[in-house]
């Protein structure tokens, strides 16, 4: 099904303040959220050239704006990865275009998908649910915010991951679904 544009910035932004700020699955995410320093950017590439070039793009902005103004993009697609699998072997080559603009160490791009699955975990798993989102999604971070913010939350992400995975599991699937409604 074919959403608009308005559609998939709404669920996006639904999903960002009911679950990843809402649930504090990110614990830094509201600062930047509340401060409109979150770019969020809907891609209608029709293949993945056309969807490279956007990923080139959003580098070079996000690289080259201040953080006050662009702290993080997400650059979502609703329908060119279908299938998480594919996507996931896509993230291979966002991380050769990260290399190539020479900005390893300077922008880490975290995947989200609505189908996403960790290897080694039940397919029923709430530990998936860390890295759903509405639609597939890449999150270009810099590396910088990320660094300042694990270290305002105890210098510890690991922590954050499991306090994630057991938030999901209280919640449980029937929670999350009706956490994200549209009503």
């Amino acid at each position: 099904m074919e959403h608009s544009d308005d559609t998939v910035l709404a669920d996006t932004r639904r999903w960002i303040e009911k679950a990843v700020i809402g649930l504090n699955l990110c614990p830094f995410a509201r600062s930047v959220y509340v401060k409109n320093q979150v770019r969020i950017v809907v891609s209608r590439a029709r293949h993945l050239d056309a969807f490279l070039d956007e990923l080139d793009r959003e580098l070079d902005l996000l690289v080259n704006t201040p953080a006050e103004e662009i702290d993080t993009t997400l650059l979502v697609h609703p329908t060119l990865f279908p299938d998480f699998l594919v996507f996931n072997d896509f993230m291979g080559v966002v991380d050769d275009v990260v290399a190539e603009h020479d900005l390893e160490g300077v922008i880490q791009v975290a995947s989200f998908h609505p189908g996403f699955l960790f290897e080694g975990e039940p397919e029923d798993d709430m530990s998936h649910f860390t890295n759903r989102a509405p639609y597939p999604t890449l999150h270009l971070l810099r590396e910088d915010s990320v660094e300042r913010a694990v270290a305002s939350e105890g210098g510890d992400a690991e922590a954050i991951v499991e306090r994630n995975v057991d938030t999901l599991r209280a919640l449980g699937p029937a929670g999350w679904t009706a956490l994200l409604s549209r009503v």
